[in-house]
């Protein structure tokens, strides 16, 4: 199992930005798809963004695409959000996952989590 921290959170008006970053702690980081969920207050998780092993395919939710690109960095062992043109309804809980299947994104199954990074935008 992939040990996962999340760092980048917090509180930013509407229209601002924040990049999130997850860093990994296995050596075959780079064999993994790697994605992002949230989880709002009294709501389930949800999917967000997802990349493949070697950045080269991404996948995104409807609700964010166009304002948040994932990216990853295998020398740093490190996933980032970019989260641009954010909005109140982003406000979440914002949850790193690795998948062992380097190529899925479509279907982003996660294996390991990390402990989640707070994101609150403000109107």
């Amino acid at each position: 199992q992939v040990q996962l921290v999340e760092s980048g959170g917090g509180l930013v008006q509407a229209g601002g930005s924040l990049r999130l970053s997850c860093a990994a702690s296995v050596r075959t980081f780079s064999t993994y798809a790697m994605g992002w969920f949230r989880q709002a207050p009294g709501k389930e998780r949800q999917f967000v963004a997802a990349i493949t092993w070697s950045g080269g395919s991404t996948y995104y939710a409807d609700s964010v695409k166009g304002r948040f690109t994932i990216s990853r960095d295998n020398a740093k062992i490190t996933v980032f959000l970019q989260m641009n043109s954010l909005k109140p309804e982003d406000t979440a809980v914002y949850y790193c996952a690795a998948d062992r299947r380097p190529y899925s994104i479509a279907n982003f199954q996660p294996n390991s989590w990390g402990q989640g990074t707070q994101v609150t935008v403000s109107s």
